[in-house]
């Protein structure tokens, strides 16, 4: 790791909401991205995206060492659950192996008191993509509602906006009272009313991933967008206070982000007059 890629100011406290990034910044382990991390931020985004592979979980060993990190520098955690388990699987077993690793892993982070598991419902590649496959949707459904009676609190649960209308699931997601996680990013890539859908769910969301988008590409910096783009986004979180997580994987892309951000935030609250925070 190169020990002069260092955010060169803190960006703590310095919105209405948590900003945050993930855990993949830098080219290492969860932790050491952590500890680079800690000092900037208000949160980190924990990428468990894989279930299976060794290492792709902090050990408990590790998550203590989260925990100690948490403490020193006053910064939270949320977890982005693996996206190699299928809720609508047509497969029993693979959606039985979904509820079990969902519950692990609550279970072995519980320490860490994660804002919100950040949940991908993902619609298999086979399937017709303009419009909703009723079996996935049923399967989801009976996934969804063994993982609820299984224990977990569905409001530590945020279903994540995909490549499909967030309509499909909005039935699961208010049935079972999750939360939300609005990838703005994913809304402007497959070009949905992005407005309408932070007007609909952002009083139960959770948590926004910002990323920017180019040429059919996503998880850009955001500078990739347009600062009328940014700031119109901006617009759309107003009064909300919860998580704001830069989602890219790389210093480059963080800090160009983190500074056009700070940029648009700053001539948005300029023109409506709102006190700034810089």
């Amino acid at each position: 790791m190169d020990m002069n890629l260092i955010l060169p100011e803190s960006y703590k406290k310095k919105f209405p909401f948590k900003i945050g990034t993930t855990s993949y910044i830098y080219p290492d382990h969860i932790v050491p991205n952590v500890k680079m991390l800690a000092p900037f931020i208000d949160e980190i985004e924990l990428l468990f995206l894989e279930s299976i592979p060794s290492g792709s979980i902090p050990a408990k060993n590790e998550i203590n060492e989260l925990h100690q990190i948490s403490r020193e520098h006053a910064i939270t955690y949320n977890i982005h659950l693996p996206v190699d388990i299928f809720p609508g699987s047509s497969n029993y077993a693979d959606r039985l192996c979904f509820v079990d690793t969902i519950q692990n892993i609550i279970d072995h982070t519980s320490k860490l008191s994660p804002s919100t598991y950040t949940l991908h419902l993902t619609y298999p590649d086979d399937l017709d993509k303009t419009r909703c496959d009723q079996i996935w949707q049923n399967n989801v459904y009976d996934s969804m509602e063994k993982l609820i009676v299984s224990g977990v609190n569905s409001k530590t649960i945020s279903i994540e906006t995909l490549e499909y209308p967030v309509e499909w699931i909005d039935g699961i997601i208010s049935d079972f009272n999750f939360s939300v996680c609005i990838d703005a990013g994913h809304l402007l890539l497959k070009g949905y009313d992005t407005e309408t859908i932070f007007k609909n769910y952002l009083d139960i969301t959770s948590i926004i991933h910002l990323h920017g988008v180019k040429n059919g590409r996503d998880h850009l910096a955001l500078d990739k967008l347009s600062c009328e783009e940014t700031e119109t986004l901006i617009k759309f979180m107003n009064g909300f206070t919860g998580t704001v997580s830069i989602e890219v994987f790389s210093f480059d892309k963080l800090l160009s982000s983190l500074q056009c951000f700070c940029s648009c935030y700053r001539s948005y609250k300029d023109v409506s007059k709102s006190p700034d925070p810089f």
